[in-house]
């Protein structure tokens, strides 16, 4: 059992570093199963499952580039703290000029590194792109973004990632998620973490009711055991594709607070919602729990 949630380097709004107990919990046999995951975003699920055998993809290119230099060791918690150091000395002295010429360089050269850098210093860690491809998300306003213990935070994320990738077989690819999910087989287990329907609108390309419709599709008719991660409700309004669309599988539901938005106001809890086509091994993951180590254990039972 581990205590401890390993966080990717890459920083992403709404990752779902707070569910994963609860998701690994409902994980089954991941020891005997390939992991696939069409959405990967942070990967902070994956990465903590720890799968020997695994399929990250998103249509997002940089950051399936930027794994794969980490995969090929082109990128290295070296390399990493060289780089960072550098480049948060320059936007110390030179505040947000520097930072949009940076953003202005990653969307010539499409440099991984750059893409690091713009990641854990614009914008409430968002990831947006415009019709163009190019990232233009603003600054976040802090110059000393990339203090000491900030860039060693960010370096041990980068050697933790190292330490379970040395262990397993992981492949990163750009492709669509109707490509990766069609791929699997009875053999395979799937998480999705799509751009929530009516949430996000940082992804990529936008997320419509058309893409939930294509999703649903390729889910109810696959062979392989899946984990969609969806919205449920907040105080406001609930999801209606949760009704229309994946009723038919077992539900789980968790609360969930969300650090989004620039307003405190504008940051409220929201139920999460676990769909899935079999039977749940778990339904609730209370605080003192501890995480259940899949890497080592052959079985997952229910808490």
């Amino acid at each position: 059992m581990i205590n401890k949630i390993i966080i990717p380097p890459i920083k992403c709004q709404g990752i779902k570093s707070k569910l994963v107990p609860l998701i690994l919990a409902n994980s089954p046999h991941l020891n005997e199963m390939a992991w696939i995951e069409p959405f990967m975003g942070s990967g902070v699920v994956g990465l903590n499952a720890r799968p020997v055998k695994a399929l990250f993809s998103d249509i997002n290119p940089h950051l399936i580039n930027f794994y794969n230099a980490l995969k090929s060791k082109s990128i290295t918690p070296e390399s990493t703290r060289l780089y960072l150091e550098k480049e948060g000395r320059l936007l110390k002295e030179q505040g947000e000029t520097y930072y949009y010429s940076v953003r202005e360089r990653f969307n010539r050269e499409k440099d991984p590194m750059d893409f690091l850098f713009l990641s854990r210093s614009c914008f409430n860690g968002m990831i947006r792109f415009n019709s163009k491809g190019w990232f233009n998300v603003p600054f976040c306003r802090k110059s000393n973004r990339f203090a000491i213990a900030y860039i060693t935070k960010i370096v041990n994320q980068i050697a933790r990632f190292y330490n379970v990738l040395s262990n397993c077989s992981w492949s990163f690819t750009c492709q669509d998620f109707e490509t990766t999910i069609s791929s699997a087989t009875e053999k395979d287990f799937i998480y999705c973490d799509p751009p929530y329907l009516g949430r996000h609108v940082d992804y990529y390309n936008s997320w419509t009711v058309e893409d939930e419709k294509r999703l649903y599709d390729c889910l109810a008719a696959t062979k392989a055991k899946f984990i969609l991660s969806t919205w449920h409700s907040n105080k406001y309004r609930k999801n209606d594709s949760l009704y229309s669309l994946w009723s038919k599988f077992s539900i789980v539901t968790q609360d969930h607070f969300y650090h989004v938005g620039a307003k405190e106001d504008n940051r409220n809890p929201m139920v999460e919602a676990l769909v899935m086509n079999f039977t749940p091994l778990c339904e609730k993951i209370e605080k003192t729990q501890p995480i259940p180590d899949l890497f080592y254990s052959t079985t997952v039972n229910a808490l």
